[in-house]
Parts: structure tokens; C-alpha cells; sequence
């Protein structure tokens, strides 16, 4: 299949990029968006309905980013928009609670067999940041663990990256991080019982967590064995540590009780975003009781917020998760999920590409390899990341929206239908061909 031999308008996308350079720092609100890992200008969206999105140029694409994961039902579903906008008719925010605090934390607790109270914030970032102070005050240990290849969002303790070696105390990877803070977090391979069992045994008494990504999804799709986070839950109550599972991507997008039932494994704490909010900005932690009463106003670990508990994201939380919540929704999501990868999978291997599509629950990533299992971030194949490129701009050409960055996972939604699937498949077949000719 040759390539499109004209690439969509990016006219007022182009302009309004320009205009934005001047108010923004790289034009955007958050670094991914500038398009810098693919060609062209981003373009600037106007709306989206179910798995459609428009924009500025009036192009259409079915969407697969979906928000970056947090619109499991796509785009303007009807159930969340109308409690959003009975919400807005009687107060966007009080700073005061709310029986829809209520309303939502029960529905997430009462299906949920790892927690036993929640504390609502307003992003994932804040959720983990949070769940580390949690898990230092009530260890009273400074030190963290975190894992090269998992992202737990933008606070100072985790914009860390690995240093050389096998266990290393991590180095900075955003200017304006203390090289102080950067000294309290160790960095190791996923997936590496041995480092794991070193670490402890340098610092036994010294660390308060160790965190990881329920499913490492933030650079590419890292599957783990489910033996190895067994482990990781056996040596940190075995050391007097905490495990923390950031299912900021896999909370409510695996199923309700997200990795920690797919792994069988119960964390320390659990934290939450993207899904959660219904496409609002909401972030909640969660843990048991005796945990959580370590939080203020109850203990001495301080966390509060303006915003938390907003009523208007309460409100799209609430609708977005009682559908979530009835009999069949992941299965069904699931199903259609694993008919779409299958299609995909079953041309490659016709035509021979050496590129994988990994999967779990409604989650997929495209790794140009010819691996059978990618566990840690050192098993990316770096250079790939140009095929990635061509193959973003040809599914843009075709109507079909991933996400600008080939170290990004894609989104299956309830709202996907089957022509859109369909459609999908043709143009990633068109568009696989066109990698691979060049």
C-alpha cells in the first residue's frame, strides 16, 4: 500500500500552535503534546463524541488515546455529561463536603476488596505524592524505591532516573530536582529479583516504600510476572516496608479493583487517577483504616487541597463508575479488545513484520521488535521509535488518532464500535505497509 500522498491540513492547528508558543512554554500544557516525538504541528482538538474526535482543521480521527486513558466510555458520554451539567446548575465548587464525596467513595470501597478508605485529591501526580508522604511518616523511613520505566507523575521524590550499576541511589532527570531528594530514591531494573533482594539488604531499615506502576504502562507496556510482584509484596512486609501500586492507568481500566486483583496481590496503598474522575481532574489514595488514620486531620501526615472533592468531578466520577460497576462491562471491553489486537496480529504475522502489539485488559501498545516479552525499559529497541513515527503520521493521513509517541499505550473504549474497529484495522494495515516498504 503506498503512503498518502497528501497529509491532512494542519493550517489553524499550525496557527494556533504559533499563538501558544507565546503563552506557553513549548506552546503546551504538558510536554507530550507538542508532537516532538512525531512529525508535524499537534493539532488543536475542538471536540469529541464517543470515539471521535475533530479538529481545528475540521479532521475527523477515531481515537485511541482517549485522553490519555481516562475516557474508558469515550468521548461526551451522555450518562457523565448530564451529571456533570446538574452539577454546574448548582455550584462548581464550596470548599466544603458534599454527600457526593460520599456517594463516590462508597461506590469505589464497596467494590473493592483492597481498600478501606480513600482520601480524594485532584490528580494522579498529587495521589502519589501523597501515598509516599503516607508511607514515610508511617514507616519513619526517608527512602524510596521506584523502578527505571515506571512513571508515578511530576513530584520532586520520582523524577528520578537510574544511575550505573546494579543498585544505584538515582540521579535527577528534570533540572530544579535537589540532588537531596534525588539521594533518598533508589532506582532498579524491573523485574530483577536480585537488585530487589540487595537493596533491602544495604538499607533494610532505611526504606519506608517501595512503588511501582500496577502495570508499567507509561513506557511501553512492561508485563510483569505475576511471581514477581508476589515477590515484590513478600519482601517489603518481610522488611517492615510499604508497597505502593500506582494504578493511576490500570485503576477501574483493568476491571474495579484494577492490577491488584489481576496479580492477586494486596498493596499498601493503592493510588488512582485518570478513570476515576470521569474525565474530570480527580486523583484519590487509598489504603486500610489503621493506614489511612495516619492522615490529617486524623495523624500527623499532612495533605489538603482546594479542589479536592470537587463536586462537579464527584458528579462525573459517580456516573462514570456505576457504569463501570455493572455485570459484564470489562469482560465485554476486554472481548473486543482482544478481536481488534488478534486482526492486527494475525496480518503481521501473515506479512512477516517484525513489530509485536502486547495487550492487557483494553490496553495495547505497538513495539517494533521481534521480542516475544518486553519487561523492562532497557529492552526497548530505541531506534524503532522512527518506524513509530512514520506509522503515526500515515494512521493521522487515515483518520485514526494515537498518541504522539511511540513509548505511549493505546485505549480501547466502550464506545469503539465495531466500524470503527474496523476501519482501524485497514488503516493499520495500510499503514504497516508503508514502514515496512520504506
Amino acid at each position: 500500500m503506498a503512503k498518502v500522498e497528501k497529509d491532512i491540513s494542519r493550517e489553524k492547528s499550525g496557527q494556533l500552535f504559533e499563538e501558544a508558543k507565546g503563552y506557553f512554554p513549548g506552546g503546551v500544557n504538558s510536554p507530550v503534546r507538542a508532537f516532538k516525538s512525531v512529525y508535524g504541528t499537534p493539532l488543536f482538538i475542538e471536540r469529541g463524541d464517543k470515539a471521535h474526535l475533530w479538529d481545528a482543521d475540521g479532521n475527523e480521527f477515531i481515537d485511541y488515546c482517549c485522553s490519555w486513558g481516562p475516557l474508558i466510555l469515550g468521548h461526551n458520554n451522555d450518562a457523565v455529561r448530564e451529571a456533570v451539567a446538574e452539577q454546574l446548575h448548582k455550584g462548581l465548587s464550596f470548599g466544603a463536603p458534599t454527600a457526593l464525596e460520599n456517594k463516590l467513595a462508597s461506590l469505589i470501597i464497596n467494590n473493592n476488596q483492597y481498600l478501606e478508605k480513600i482520601r480524594f485529591v485532584s490528580s494522579g501526580t498529587e495521589a502519589v505524592m501523597s501515598a509516599i508522604r503516607l508511607a514515610r511518616g508511617y514507616t519513619k523511613r526517608d527512602k524510596i524505591v521506584k523502578f527505571e520505566g515506571c512513571y508515578h507523575g511530576h513530584s520532586d521524590a520520582l523524577l528520578v532516573k537510574a544511575g550505573s550499576g546494579l543498585v544505584t541511589f538515582g540521579e535527577t532527570s528534570s533540572a530544579g530536582v535537589p540532588k537531596a531528594f534525588a539521594e533518598e530514591t533508589i532506582v532498579i531494573a524491573l523485574n530483577d529479583y536480585e537488585a530487589l533482594k540487595q537493596v533491602f539488604a544495604d538499607f533494610k531499615d532505611q526504606i519506608a516504600t517501595v512503588i511501582i506502576e500496577g502495570v508499567p504502562a507509561n513506557n511501553g507496556l512492561l508485563m510483569q510476572d505475576r511471581e514477581y510482584v508476589q515477590f515484590l509484596r513478600e519482601i517489603t512486609q518481610e522488611n517492615g516496608a510499604l508497597l505502593i501500586f500506582d494504578e493511576v492507568i490500570t485503576g477501574f481500566r483493568l476491571g474495579f479493583e484494577g492490577a491488584a486483583r489481576y496479580y492477586d496481590v494486596k498493596p499498601d496503598i493503592i493510588t488512582y487517577g485518570k478513570i476515576i474522575g470521569g474525565g474530570m481532574p480527580v486523583g484519590a489514595y487509598g489504603a486500610s483504616n489503621e493506614l489511612m488514620s495516619h492522615i490529617s486531620p486524623d495523624g500527623g501526615v499532612y495533605q489538603a487541597g482546594t479542589l479536592s472533592g470537587n463536586p462537579v468531578a464527584m458528579s462525573a466520577g459517580i456516573a462514570a463508575l456505576s457504569i463501570l460497576a455493572q455485570d459484564g462491562f470489562y469482560e465485554n471491553l476486554e472481548a473486543v479488545t482482544q478481536k481488534f489486537v488478534q486482526e492486527i496480529q494475525a496480518y503481521i504475522a501473515q506479512k512477516e513484520y517484525r513489530v509485536k502489539v502486547f495487550t492487557i485488559g483494553s490496553i495495547f501498545w505497538f513495539a517494533f521488535t521481534d521480542q516475544d516479552k518486553i519487561q523492562r525499559a532497557d529492552e526497548i529497541v530505541h531506534e524503532s521509535m522512527e518506524q513509530y513515527k512514520v506509522m503515526h503520521r500515515e494512521l493521522l493521513n487515515r483518520g485514526i488518532y494515537f498518541g504522539p509517541s511511540g513509548y505511549e499505550v493505546g485505549f480501547i473504549s466502550a464506545a469503539h464500535t465495531e466500524e470503527d474497529l474496523s476501519k482501524t484495522i485497514i488503516a493499520l494495515q495500510e499503514s504497516l505497509d508503508v514502514v515496512f516498504a520504506s
